[in-house]
């Protein structure tokens, strides 16, 4: 795989189901890049190991004044020279590619585990924390995927380094060979210590990520109630936190220099005390002597990949545990289980050759509420607890966002979750209570997937976006004259609440979906709007199945249908007035009433029934 062949056409399934399994799962996924990368660092290394050794062998030509024997000592110096710049400059370019191509699979998988769960991702995991996935930790997962082959080839350097010193000076090689494994492993106790250290730290930044950017997504609110410096002091109090985990986690990992630099310096010593001491008693030479001591100082070099690979491990084992955690969230809402197979651990629910979909004027049934909604009809819902309706219209678009959902909500029979994700969003679409608009122009807000019968002109004067589309023009540049090239910004944030409400019920009604379930569509705009709004759905989708979720009382009165959810169940239906003077748990929702008023209501009422009775009897 070359950088210019990303993205990958299929990034695969991951092993989701930890950290660690699912870096193994990157690795074995590129097994070409890493061995390229270990052949050039194994000629790289060996370059440098070799360059002693020839200079030792030198050092004995010019001792024995064997001008031909020297000659050919140059020539292999200049060989390895060339070794060491080709196998450097090709080492750096496998391991830059091994790199990218790991953080482009990772963030592959998440985009597309993103476009999967919709906006019920950041339902189950805090926006924060996906940002930071997707930003910082897939550099750390990549950095550890490309470190592995550089860390084999030095690791495999300084064996071939220790055996050919053993063969060419036996009696300081035993030194040599003995002091590398006890260098290579002496920072192994601390490890586990500075593992925990680095976890630290990067919880605690992945708290103030998600507070800065819980921050920003709140911006106008929170300056509109005077909070700016609360949430501001707050994010300080996390960022002291987070350098303060930092510098404590940055003191183990000084220790851990430092004694990589203690150690080899100290076998340095030993080397050239020792063999000073073998030279003078005439049982080592002094052209073995320097290339003893000079393949100590070259190995040291690979040796720092020891720590790296410690660190890069560190560091992306808790970056890798929390890629994991989104990849192995599914449609379903269950996370996948820690005994499953890779293959069927996040793997996405797909429809096979059995399962199709449902034929046009089913009807759509959620069997945990108990909810009905009849095909091409108007239905409304109301809920009393504004989270359960969020929940019921994540069900009916078949994203349940917890594992105790129940049993999938079915269309026409069919259940949703077993239909391929792009079959069951193009029959049902849900508007969020909280649309989103990208930015861009008015025209390009309107380019999405769909039937084509509705134009955006009839969507946009069935939500009533007349005054929106003055807004946009008016603060278009000169020369804009249609609003459609009118640019909105992002998230369309130089709009109003209602007017961004608008704008995305207007989208939503362009797509023409077969069930359109709309979750609070109106809570931001006024009432005489409202009311126009519920009459333009009404006749815009007119033989198509509609379900809105609302207890505003001028939605509810166009409605075909309206069914009552209480305590999570379908309790009571039919139209708004006969709900409304029949059932008082119904009346309480809509109307705002408390208990006690319908108490003294129903006293008001009695002594009133009461007269009538008397009277009709008096005149009798």
């Amino acid at each position: 795989m070359q950088i210019s062949d990303l993205p990958y056409p299929d990034p695969g399934v991951p092993d989701a189901r930890s950290g660690p399994r699912f870096l193994w799962w990157l690795g074995r996924g590129q097994l070409g890049g890493q061995a390229k990368s270990l052949c050039w660092g194994l000629l790289h290394f060996g370059g440098i190991a070799g360059l002693p050794y020839t200079v030792g062998l030198g050092i004995d030509a010019v001792v024995d004044r064997d001008g031909a024997r020297l000659l050919w000592v140059g020539g292999l110096i200049a060989l390895l020279g060339v070794a060491i710049s080709v196998g450097d400059a090709m080492l750096h370019r496998t391991a830059v590619t091994n790199w990218i191509t790991a953080a482009a699979r990772v963030q592959q998988l998440l985009a597309r585990k993103t476009a999967e769960l919709g906006s019920a991702l950041t339902r189950r995991v805090a926006a924060g924390e996906v940002v930071a996935v997707s930003t910082g930790d897939v550099e750390k997962i990549g950095w550890f995927v490309e470190a592995v082959s550089r860390f084999l080839a030095a690791a495999l350097t300084l064996v071939i380094g220790c055996v050919v010193l053993l063969f060419y000076a036996p009696t300081i090689g035993v030194v040599v060979a003995i002091g590398m494994p006890v260098l290579a492993l002496a920072v192994l106790p601390l490890l586990p210590r500075a593992t925990r250290r680095a976890d630290v730290q990067r919880e605690k930044a992945g708290k103030a990520t998600e507070l800065a950017s819980d921050t920003v997504a709140g911006l106008r609110v929170l300056r509109g109630i005077g909070g700016e410096e609360l949430f501001l002091g707050r994010y300080r109090e996390a960022s002291q936190q987070v350098r303060e985990a930092a510098v404590h986690s940055a003191r183990m990992w000084a220790l851990i220099s430092a004694i990589q630099v203690l150690l080899p310096g100290a076998l340095l010593v030993t080397v050239v005390w020792y063999g000073s001491a073998l030279v003078l008693d005439g049982r080592l030479a002094v052209g073995e002597l320097v290339a003893a001591f000079s393949a100590v100082a070259t190995m040291l070099y690979p040796l720092r990949h020891f720590e790296e690979i410690a660190m890069a491990y560190s560091f992306s084992r808790p970056s890798a545990k929390r890629a994991a955690r989104v990849l192995s969230l599914t449609r379903s809402g269950a996370p996948a289980e820690a005994g499953a197979e890779p293959e069927t651990a996040a793997e996405p629910v797909v429809a096979t050759e059995a399962v199709r979909a449902p034929a046009a004027g089913g009807d759509l049934y959620d069997p945990e509420t108990g909810l009905l909604v009849p095909s091409g009809r108007f239905t409304a819902v109301v809920c009393g607890d504004p989270d359960l309706a969020g929940r019921l219209a994540e069900r009916l678009g078949g994203h349940p966002m917890d594992a105790a959902a129940g049993p999938s909500v079915l269309l026409g029979g069919v259940a949703l979750d077993e239909l391929a994700l792009g079959t069951a969003r193009t029959l049902v679409l849900v508007q969020d209570k909280d649309p989103v608009l990208l930015s861009g122009t008015l025209r390009e807000l309107f380019d999405v997937p769909a039937s084509g019968a509705v134009a955006p002109s009839a969507a946009l004067a069935a939500a009533q976006c007349a005054d929106v589309l003055d807004a946009l023009l008016q603060s278009a540049p000169d020369g804009v004259d249609d609003p459609m090239d009118a640019r909105i910004t992002e998230r369309g944030r130089s709009l109003s609440g209602g007017q961004r409400q608008r704008l995305a019920l207007a989208r939503s009604l362009v797509t023409d979906p077969e069930v359109l379930v709309l979750d609070e569509p109106t809570s931001a705009v006024d009432s005489h709007t409202e009311a126009r709004i519920a009459e333009g759905i009404s006749a815009l989708r007119s033989g198509r199945t509609t379900v809105v979720l609302a207890s505003s009382p001028l939605l509810l009165d166009r409605a075909d249908r309206v069914v009552l959810i209480h305590e999570g169940k379908a309790a009571a239906s039919g139209t708004h007035r006969e709900l409304l003077h029949g059932d008082p748990r119904y009346r309480a929702v809509v109307t705002r009433e408390t208990e006690e008023e319908q108490r003294t209501e129903e006293e008001q009422r009695l002594p009133r029934l009461e007269s009538v009775l008397t009277e009709i009897e008096e005149s009798a």
